[in-house]
């Protein structure tokens, strides 16, 4: 039963939030403001799965003008965790597929983000160069899942390297943003799904690397999300326990 209600308020909410947000959105189509206020709507999702979502920064963070934003992604849950920490005037960089989402596709479009065909090499690079080009006219930052598919349980994937040269061309940091392991976490006929930690990370100057050293700047920044990935992973479960013993 309970798993059946928090379906239908997830559905109801969604389908609310994507029709209205996208005749919000006709007032000013495309403008990258307009993403991460929706990401957050969805994000306050969290309680209805019995999730409770902490939000790191580094100290002393301001929002940065022009970034790429790097996330590892899990599963369908990352609408509920990861959709937090999108900063302001931040788009991300999706599948071309998600535009026939019903109610979503629209939505995502209008909200300012940027569809990107993986199966087209050409339109692919087009899309990364378009990329490029918004960071010289504009204040913008991307958000990129550099792993290029959810995860599913099987760790840190390794990354695709269009974010990466992107970074590099455009003379922009990489800031990485982590997420504690969401795998099978998620039981809808259990009360309470314990804790997710979402943390930002330090932004990693991009300005000592060329487009041949790309490949080394993916693994560095992967080598730094794995070794916080296993400590926020160490720390969640330390909480869970102790709230565990304190019921």
């Amino acid at each position: 039963m309970l798993a059946v209600s928090r379906m239908v308020i997830v559905i109801i909410y969604s389908i609310l939030v994507c029709i209205l947000g996208s005749i919000y959105c006709l007032f000013r189509p495309r403008d990258p403001r307009n993403a991460s206020i929706f990401s957050h709507l969805f994000g306050r999702l969290a309680p209805v799965f019995g999730l409770e979502v902490q939000l790191r920064k580094p100290e002393g963070f301001t929002a940065y003008p022009n970034a790429i934003y790097i996330c590892n992604h899990q599963n369908n849950f990352d609408f509920i965790t990861a959709s937090n920490m999108l900063q302001p005037t931040t788009v991300t960089v999706g599948k071309s597929s998600l535009l026939w989402i019903p109610f979503f596709g629209l939505l995502y479009w209008l909200s300012g983000n940027l569809l990107i065909n993986r199966k087209n090499y050409a339109k692919a690079h087009s899309t990364i160069m378009e990329l490029v080009a918004q960071f010289q006219t504009k204040k913008v930052s991307f958000w990129i899942f550099p792993e290029g598919t959810r995860s599913y349980g099987r760790g840190l994937l390794p990354f695709k390297m269009g974010a990466f040269y992107a970074a590099i061309v455009a003379g922009v940091p990489i800031i990485p943003v982590v997420v504690s392991n969401m795998h099978h976490k998620i039981k809808l006929n259990r009360l309470r799904n314990g804790v997710s930690i979402v943390e930002m990370l330090q932004p990693i100057d991009t300005n000592n690397y060329n487009y041949y050293s790309a490949r080394k700047l993916a693994l560095h920044c992967r080598n730094i999300m794995l070794s916080k990935i296993d400590e926020l992973n160490a720390e969640v479960a330390m909480y869970e326990e102790h709230l565990r013993r304190m019921r």
